[in-house]
């Protein structure tokens, strides 16, 4: 069915880790990785002059970001390295669609655009398959130490690194109206987009001891920031669509944590999704704004139940479940029925609100920090440590190692524990096959079919080296797919 939020995608840092060497330059440990991808792609030509990421929702531009002076730094450093900050990027565009490349010292991999909330889901598992992939060839170069990959979002020493969900939304409504309804749900969307986390970090952070529900809540600074790497907000407002301008706004989220179990991307995506449609189509009353959203952000991820009272900012308290079931409320009353995938988040979502509330246990076959909750808890009565104990936040990293014959989830999911939602042929497909509904499709055949004549490639298009383009910036569903195809077929026959 159409959708107000036709496109979906996922960006993801991997954490990287060189085990058995003193010391290793993690910028080149991650080109490296990327560098090993024996996929077809097209490689270095990814188009940064179409990137606009200077440009506000609020309306202004920002002179610079935490992330030039970044570059900045690396061009310093740049005249002791034998290679250029582009040379560092070693960017790939994937026969599938997607990017993957070197994020100055992380392996990122963004999905291609998906039109479903499942075919998304696979997408990012088939990027966690890619990714290991290279680590494995990587590791057949070097007979000192391995690189271990980890899905996740912190170091444990003060570090965060992203895992960003992006929306298209339409450009009718008011940026602000956006912000309002949305703040309390992502506040506590962490109920069941939580990846878990030990612990706390940061020096300004209140002490904390046990497990929280998500990792990137420490690090989350304001409400609403165009920063990335500092003054992490809960609503980013970078105003770079990647399409039509004037029509559509890409909403940017980078406050969510990189989920190991696919049903808990499906929940965080999906839920999202359907807020963001409620949104759109005028059918979202404006909830009771939070006193400290910020603050909420913390006090949620450590709290498990859900039933901590949150400030109003009209007086009063609301609980973090009561403000999830306002929005499933909604949900129900006006987007069930409507199709099956949509039928699916709302019924898995009530599910879930509904057993943290009565059943909190039977979180720990799908639900990442429950997950955590129950393998950790029985670790520490069978061994006698604590919370603090560093043997804990070892395995909490290990948890998120990617590598099947290392990770805890990996380990998980071979003996059938937790909740299973796609087969190996869905993933297979996924790390071959563009999806055939977005414009993805037109991308991942021109790096198919290319042969060395593409100049460069964006999300927005392709430009070939005989002067040829194709506009991707206007194509958003399947009948932009087919008319596109209809009326170049003849001009560019692979497609």
């Amino acid at each position: 069915m159409s959708s107000t939020v036709p496109l979906l995608g996922l960006e993801t840092e991997y954490g990287i880790v060189r085990d058995e060497v003193e010391s290793y330059d993690v910028v080149e440990e991650s080109m490296a990785l990327v560098r090993r991808c024996e996929m077809k792609s097209e490689f270095g030509n990814w188009a940064y002059s179409r990137e606009r990421s200077h440009r506000d929702m609020r309306g202004f531009n920002v002179p610079s970001l935490a992330q030039d002076e970044e570059e900045d730094a690396f061009c310093v450093e740049d005249s002791k390295r034998p290679y250029s900050y582009w040379e560092m990027k070693s960017d790939r565009v994937l026969e599938n669609g997607a990017r993957f490349y070197n994020d100055h010292t992380h392996p990122e991999y963004s999905t291609p655009e998906c039109s479903s909330i499942f075919q998304l889901v696979a997408h990012d598992l088939a990027g966690e398959r890619i990714v290991f992939e290279c680590a494995r060839l990587r590791n057949q170069d070097d007979s000192v130490g391995s690189v271990c990959v980890f899905k996740n979002n912190t170091d444990y020493i003060g570090h965060s690194y992203g895992t960003h969900d992006n929306y298209l939304i339409s450009r009718r409504l008011p940026f602000d109206h956006w912000v309002e309804r949305l703040v309390p749900f992502l506040v506590t969307r962490q109920l069941y987009a939580g990846a878990g986390k030990v612990g706390a970090e940061l020096a300004h952070n209140q002490p904390f001891a046990g497990l929280q529900l998500a990792q990137r809540s420490d690090f989350i600074e304001t409400v609403l920031s165009i920063e990335t790497m500092t003054q992490r907000p809960i609503i980013n407002t970078r105003d770079e669509p990647h399409a039509t301008q004037d029509k559509y706004r890409r909403l940017h989220l980078i406050l969510g944590d990189a989920n190991m179990s696919p049903y808990a991307t499906a929940l965080k995506i999906g839920t999202t999704r359907l807020i963001l449609t409620l949104i759109g189509e005028g059918k979202l009353k404006q909830p009771d704004a939070l006193e400290d959203p910020v603050a909420d952000v913390k006090t949620v991820s450590r709290d498990q139940t859900g039933t901590v009272a949150l400030k109003r900012e009209k007086g009063g308290t609301i609980t973090p479940l009561e403000i999830q079931e306002s929005y499933i409320t909604a949900a129900e009353k006006h987007l069930s029925g409507q199709c099956k995938e949509w039928d699916w988040i709302i019924q898995e979502w009530a599910r879930t609100l509904d057993e943290l509330k009565y059943h909190p246990e039977k979180l720990a076959d799908r639900i990442d920090w429950a997950i955590k909750k129950d393998i950790f808890t029985r670790f520490i009565e069978s061994e006698g440590v604590g919370w603090d104990d560093p043997w804990i936040k070892s395995l909490d990293l290990e948890y998120h190692n990617i590598d099947p014959e290392r990770g805890l989830y990996r380990g998980l999911e071979q003996a059938g524990d937790v909740y299973s939602m796609f087969s190996e042929e869905d993933i297979l497909r996924a790390i071959k096959q563009p999806p055939e509904d977005t414009r993805a499709l037109v991308r991942g055949l021109a790096v198919t079919n290319g042969g060395g004549k593409i100049k460069n490639i964006h999300w927005t298009g392709i430009e070939f080296t005989n002067g040829d383009f194709i506009d991707l910036s206007q194509i958003i569903n399947s009948a932009d797919i087919e008319h596109l195809i209809n009326s170049q077929k003849e001009h560019f026959p692979w497609l």
